[in-house]
C-alpha cells in the first residue's frame, strides 16, 4: 500500500477513501479489523481498523469525531500530552515497533491520529520528543489573553485561572477557556513548519464535571483540561473553539466549528468511534 499514501502536500483522494471505509467499519467485528490492518499494515504500526475517542461531530460534513490527546499536569503546573508507551511486539513472524498503550479502561495508540497526512508528520514518529502542549505563534484574533504567551512556551495551569468566569463574546461566558496550541512539534526539519501537531485546549467545568463519572475522562484529563486534535474530519481543516463569532449562525457558539464548511463538534460528548487509520510511510 505504499504507492496509495498521501503525496508530501495533497491527498484528499486517500483521505476520503479512509473515511468511507471507517464508516463502513462502524460495525465491524475483530476479524474484519484484523483483515483490513493486514493490508495496510507498514513496518510500524501501519493502519487499519481503529477504535478511538474523539469530540463528537454534531453538524456539517464532518463523518466522525475528532481524536482526543490526553494529557496530564507535570509537577510544576505545565500541560503535556501524553504519547502512548512505545514498545515491541511479534506480528506475522516479525518483531514490530508499536505506540500503544491501556489508558482509562481504553486502549490508546498513535493510530488515532493517522488521517489527513497527519500520519507522516514528524510529531507522530516513535522517537522521544518533547510532549509539552505549547503556545502557537499566531494566536486567533478572539484569544487576547493568549496574544501576551511567548510562543512556543510551554502552557501552564495558571494561564487558565479565569477559565470558570472567562468569555469573550462569543457564546456563553464559563463555559470553557480555550487555546491554540502545537504537541511534538519542537525541532522540525527545515521547511516543516506547516507539520505541526495543531491543538485546541480548553479547560472548562463541564469537563471536570464529566471525568467525575468516566474512566477514560478521568485518566485522559486534568483539572478540567482537554486538548483535541485540532484537524476537521471533513477535508483537514483547522477548526476553533470561540474563534468565529459566525459560528452562532450555525448554534456552535459554545462547540468546535470549521469556518470552511460549517462542520460542529462538542467538546463536551467524547464518543469512542472506528474508522481506518492511514499507514505511515515506510520509515517515516
Amino acid at each position: 500500500m505504499t504507492d496509495d499514501q498521501y503525496p508530501p502536500k495533497s491527498g484528499r483522494r486517500r483521505f476520503v477513501k479512509g473515511v468511507v471505509g471507517g464508516s463502513a467499519l462502524a460495525g465491524a467485528g475483530t476479524g474484519g479489523a484484523a483483515v483490513i490492518d493486514a493490508a495496510t499494515a507498514d513496518r510500524g504500526e501501519g493502519g487499519g481498523a481503529t477504535r478511538y475517542r474523539g469530540a463528537r461531530n454534531v453538524a456539517g460534513p464532518a463523518p466522525r469525531a475528532m481524536p482526543q490527546i490526553p494529557l496530564t499536569i507535570d509537577d510544576e503546573g505545565y500541560l503535556r500530552g501524553i504519547w502512548p508507551e512505545t514498545k515491541e511486539i511479534e506480528r506475522d513472524n516479525e518483531t514490530v515497533t508499536v505506540a500503544r498503550e491501556e489508558l482509562g479502561g481504553v486502549t490508546y495508540s498513535r493510530k488515532w491520529f493517522q488521517y489527513c497526512g497527519v500520519q507522516n508528520y514528524p510529531g507522530l514518529r516513535l522517537e522521544d520528543r518533547d510532549n509539552y502542549l505549547r503556545y502557537v505563534e499566531v494566536p486567533p484574533a478572539n484569544y487576547r489573553w493568549q496574544s501576551a504567551a511567548e510562543p512556543g512556551s510551554k502552557l501552564h495551569v495558571d494561564d487558565f485561572a479565569d477559565y470558570e468566569e472567562w468569555g469573550n463574546g462569543i457564546g456563553d461566558a464559563g463555559v470553557g477557556k480555550p487555546a491554540r496550541a502545537r504537541w511534538r512539534s519542537e525541532e522540525l526539519p527545515e521547511g516543516a513548519g506547516d507539520l505541526v501537531l495543531p491543538v485546541v485546549v480548553i479547560r472548562s467545568p463541564r469537563v471536570e464535571e464529566l471525568a467525575a463519572d468516566s474512566e477514560w475522562l478521568s485518566a485522559s484529563t486534568e483539572e478540567g483540561f482537554l486538548a483535541i486534535l485540532n484537524k476537521c474530519t471533513h477535508f483537514c481543516c483547522n477548526p476553533g473553539y470561540k474563534e468565529s463569532s459566525v459560528s452562532a449562525k450555525f448554534e456552535a457558539e459554545n462547540a468546535i466549528y470549521c469556518g470552511c464548511h460549517q462542520s460542529v463538534y462538542d467538546p463536551f460528548d467524547v464518543v469512542e468511534r472506528v474508522f481506518t487509520a492511514l499507514p505511515r510511510r515506510e520509515g517515516l
